[in-house]
Formats: structure tokens, sequence, C-alpha cells
């Protein structure tokens, strides 16, 4: 292509890239990110993507894909770990740090905030009233989950039939999620060898066809050092995580034991955060067996507040860990009856930490690696039978979800018609209408605040 057809192609004004970016206009950027990155990760991706590649143009659509590719092998919210991969290829590893830790700051600043509110005040009758209404959204939210997630994995009938499985698996035999997790990998991997047809990678994101001018991060711009594979930086990376892991558990083990609520905490999100595959409706069956049903840090009507709460704040769903965290530090008082505030924040704090961790560490020291990987089948196809699976757990949350919305008292109680009706209206506006989560949840909230008014 000559240089006359290409400036034909290119508008004058994007045919240069544009100049570079300092680390301040960055951390600016990443910052103002954090307070507005609402709905979800497919949200959040097209934020970064209309901000990043089309307005902005630091980088180019090609590579913006590719990185997200990388992002979606990853165990972890892949918004967030998309928004530590370009921060860490344009300004090394501080640039990384930065952009990742503001995308997931301002809500757990927000969840402190809002849990307070919750624990403090929710016997309120009007905050009563606004979670009443806020419940039987949640559970179509979790259902469109559930359908959207389904539409873009169940291929075959080899991924309805472990969708199915998982869903039997978790319902009716009450299997713990990572060995589901576990056999539906084992599963992908034999399958990929034996029927590669089948467990070639579902969905995807496409290919790069739109050019939006010249980026400064382009198509052809080579790969900076600090992002090549190198074994010894591998394993720097690799200490430097380990570290940051073990130092503050084994203090918290040493100063409170290992029986305590926080180091329990924090144990058991570092496991959460490791089984992450498929987002974070994936892992909330997970969050809700061991918060729930092992550790009772928080109750079952709390766990699906929190999930509204995390709905309606900016940054990562799976944020709706700091909210466990808070009510499992506030009820358990680990500091005593008068620091209950203090504690839950401390616990919202040490579980973000240990489940974003990880997140960090993959993307330091596997990015370089998965990209050489990422169009094998080895490496694909078990995480395409991860993502059918996740399909029939989403869906055993919802039914869960749905029992203790419609049935509050138990199956022996009364059933109740609002909330069904509420739950009802909300999904033919999710599902019919694609109308937006935050409004759902908010007409949802006005009908619960009007029904402990006039009721």
């Amino acid at each position: 292509m000559s240089a006359s057809q290409d400036s034909q192609q290119i508008p004058p004004t994007t045919a240069l890239p544009p100049p570079a970016v300092s680390f301040v206009q960055a951390f600016l950027f990443w910052l103002k990110l954090g307070f507005i990155s609402f709905g979800g990760p497919a949200g959040q991706i097209a934020i970064m993507h209309q901000e990043l590649v089309e307005r902005r143009r630091w980088i180019s659509e090609k590579r913006f894909l590719h990185a997200l590719n990388y992002c979606m092998l990853l165990p972890g919210p892949e918004a967030q770990q998309l928004a530590t991969y370009i921060g860490w290829l344009m300004h090394k590893t501080w640039g990384g740090i930065v952009a990742g830790v503001l995308f997931v700051l301002p809500s757990l600043f927000i969840l402190i905030g809002l849990s307070w509110v919750y624990i403090a005040y929710g016997d309120v009758s009007w905050v009563a009233g606004l979670f009443y209404g806020i419940k039987p959204a949640v559970t179509a939210i979790v259902m469109q989950a559930a359908h959207r997630i389904g539409s873009r994995a169940l291929k075959n009938n080899w991924m309805w039939a472990i969708a199915a499985a998982a869903f039997v698996a978790i319902f009716a035999l009450h299997v713990p999620f990572p060995y589901i997790v576990i056999a539906a990998a084992l599963i992908g991997y034999f399958g990929g060898k034996t029927k590669p047809d089948y467990f070639k990678a579902g969905g995807g994101h496409g290919k790069a066809d739109k050019n939006f001018g010249a980026a400064l991060i382009d198509d052809h711009t080579p790969t900076p050092t600090h992002a090549l594979f190198s074994w010894s930086r591998l394993l720097v990376i690799t200490l430097c995580g380990i570290l940051l892991w073990a130092v503050p558990l084994a203090l918290l083990w040493s100063y409170f034991g290992w029986q305590h609520t926080l180091t329990q905490m924090a144990w058991f999100f570092t496991t959460a955060a490791l089984l992450t595959f498929g987002g974070a409706y994936a892992v909330l069956p997970y969050v809700y067996q061991g918060a729930v049903g092992h550790y009772n840090w928080l109750t079952p009507t709390q766990m699906i507040d929190g999930l509204a709460l995390g709905e309606t704040t900016p940054g990562p769903l799976i944020m709706v860990v700091a909210f466990v965290g808070f009510v499992g530090g506030y009820v358990k008082a680990v500091f005593g009856p008068d620091m209950l505030f203090v504690a839950g924040a401390i616990a919202a704090s040490i579980v973000t930490w240990f489940t974003f961790l990880p997140s960090f560490i993959f993307i330091f020291a596997g990015a370089p690696f998965i990209e050489t990987t990422h169009n094998d089948i080895k490496f694909t196809a078990p995480l395409t039978a991860i993502t059918a699976a996740v399909v029939g757990v989403i869906l055993n949350l919802a039914l869960f979800f749905g029992y203790h919305v419609l049935w509050p008292t138990g199956f022996s109680g009364s059933f109740d018609w609002l909330s069904a009706a509420i739950a009802l209206t909300a999904g033919v506006a999710l599902f019919r209408y694609k109308a937006g989560v935050i409004k759902v949840i908010g007409v949802c909230a006005l009908v619960g605040l009007l029904k402990s008014l006039l009721i």
C-alpha cells in the first residue's frame, strides 16, 4: 500500500501517534477509571476500549484485544487485569501497580462505607425496604449472567453435558466448587486431545478489524524490553509475590493464631482468588460455601445484599469480598465491642489484599509466557470446559438466591408474591429490553422503599 493510499484511510489528525504519555498523565487516567468503571467486566472493558483505543490512542485495537485475550486465560477479574497489563506495558511494573490498584481502591473505600451503613443501620425500616426491592433484582441479574455466559460457552452437546454435570454436582451432591473446577479442567485437557473440535475456545472477542488511527503502542510497535520473557525476571517476580503473600499471612498467624477470623480470611480468599476462572459469578458459589456455610461470617440474606452493593459500586464485581470481610470482622468483633468499624475495615482490607495479589503476580510474571501459549489447545481446552461448568454453578447460585428471596422463612413458610413480581419484572427488563443493571437495581430499590413506607 502506498503512502497516499494510507493517508486516505487514516485521517490526517490521526496519521501520527499521540505524544508520549507521562506517568502522571497515566496515573490521573487510572484514578478516573477507578471511579467510573461501572457495568461489570463487559462495561469496564468497553470503557477502557473507548478511552484507550478510540479516544486517546494509547494502544491499538489489535494490541488491546491481544492483551484482553491473555487476561481471559487467567483466573481473576479480567477487566482489572487488563488495566494492570496495559499500565505495565506502558510504564513497567509501577505503571501496572498503579493501574491495578486504582481500579480497585475507590470501590474498596466505597464498599467499606456502604457496608458500615448496612450493618449498623440495616434494621431501619427504609433501609430494609431498599434491600427488600434489591434482592429480587439480584436474583434476576444472576440468572442473566448464567444465560450470558451460557450463550457464549455452550456451543455443543459436550459443553451442555459439562454444565449439567456441574449443576448436579453442586446442587444435589454438594461437591465443593474447587473439585468441580479440577474435574472440568481434566475433562477439557483430555477432550482437547481426543475431540479438539468440541473443545476449541468459544465466543472470544473477535479480530481487530477497526482502525482508529496510529496509536502510541501500535500493531507493529516492538514489545518493550521489560515485557519480554526471561527466566531471571520470572524468578524475581515469583519470589516477590510469594513474600508479599507469605509475610502478611505469617504475621497474622503468629499474632492471632491460625484459627482466628482474620487469618482464616487471608487463607480462604487466597484460594478463592485462584478459582475465579469465568469471572466473579463463578467464584461466588465458593465464597458462599465458605463464608456462609463453613465460617458463618455472614448469613445467606447478607450475602445477597452484599452482591447488590457490589453491583452498584464501581470496580470489579469480585469486590463483594470486601463486604464479606467487613461484615465478618464486624460481627465477629475481632478487636472487641468498642472497635467494630475498625475491625470491619481492616478485615475488608485484608480480604482485598489476598484476593487481588495473585492477579498482579499473574500479569507481571505470566503475561510474556502466556502470550506464547494463547492459541495452544492444551491450554485453551481446559478453560473452555471450566467455563461450561461455571454455567451450571451460576445457575445453582441463582436458584439459591431465588429460594431465599421467594421463601424468606423456608418452604414451610409463605411464598412472597411481591418479591416474585419484582424479580419477574427485573428479568423482563434485563432480558427483553436490555436495561442496565444499575437502572434495574435503582427502580427495584424504589419499589421496596415504597413498600416499606406504605405497608
